[in-house]
């Protein structure tokens, strides 16, 4: 089975401290899940119309357990955690090659 990664985009932040309260939420649950967080943060540098925002990359064993982490109780804790209108962001989850 190929690894997976989770990839986060976020376009706005409107609350950090509610981003923060995910966070403190989310990379617990995510980990415990056994997700591991390649990267975090904003970009060294954008190209060919990419955006200067914060991004994630998290690794999975397997898309199985990626998916399995998104639906999973203690990751669903987080996002009520983040609450309504707090950040506009896309999740993407692929499968390694």
């Amino acid at each position: 089975m190929s690894k997976a990664y989770w990839i986060t985009f976020y376009h706005e932040i409107h609350n950090a401290q509610s981003l923060a309260d995910y966070g403190a939420i989310a990379g617990p649950a995510i980990a415990q899940a056994g997700g591991k967080f390649l990267a975090r943060g904003m970009p060294s540098a954008v190209k060919e119309g990419g955006k200067m925002e914060r991004t994630v990359l998290i690794e999975f064993d397997n898309l199985e357990h990626a998916l399995a982490t998104y639906a999973s109780e203690n990751y669903k804790l987080a996002v009520k955690a983040l609450g309504d209108n707090s950040v506009v962001r896309d999740i993407r989850i692929i499968e390694g090659v």
